[in-house]
């Protein structure tokens, strides 16, 4: 079985706190039978905001990849706090990423690409690989440049 901390630092990345709640809603919902729906989260690790700006702008594909990847860690950390455990995460679902963007930025696939890119290379492709959709904003909560949703099966 997958320890994901384990496969995180063959990336050389950690397993962030959860993130603070930015409003009135639950950054995990169940939905279903061993079905969760987790709530956007930024790129924010730890506190430290690290990212504000948009991508086409202050940003390029490759740093908007790695606040892509952020975002998952924040996803995963909000899970880990409900379920306990990672190891139960049957597959995900879908993702749907939101990058803020200039008027003329059209390259959100290939932002997405960093946090789809990371589930895949820690739960593997059959549990990693995920439906996606990814949209450009014209501005996302705090300036940030990405924000990631995620529906995920977890084993019961």
């Amino acid at each position: 079985m997958l320890n994901l901390e384990n496969a995180l630092a063959k990336y050389g990345l950690a397993m962030p706190n959860p993130p603070l709640k930015g409003g009135i809603y639950e950054p995990v919902k169940e939905f279903g039978d061993g079905l969760y729906y987790l709530s956007g989260c930024g790129p924010v690790f730890n506190g430290d905001q690290r990212f504000t700006g948009k991508l086409g702008g202050e940003f390029t594909i490759e740093q908007g990849q790695e606040a892509a990847r952020y975002c998952i860690l924040n996803l995963l950390a909000n899970l880990k706090a409900r379920i306990g455990n990672l190891d139960k995460v049957k597959r995900i679902v879908k993702m749907l990423c939101f990058v803020a963007g200039t008027a003329d930025f059209y390259d959100q696939p290939q932002v997405a690409n960093g946090g789809s890119q990371l589930l895949v290379d820690v739960f593997g492709e059959e549990r990693g690989r995920c439906a996606r959709s990814a949209v450009g904003m014209n501005a996302l909560p705090g300036n940030i440049p990405v924000e990631i949703e995620l529906l995920v099966e977890v084993e019961n």
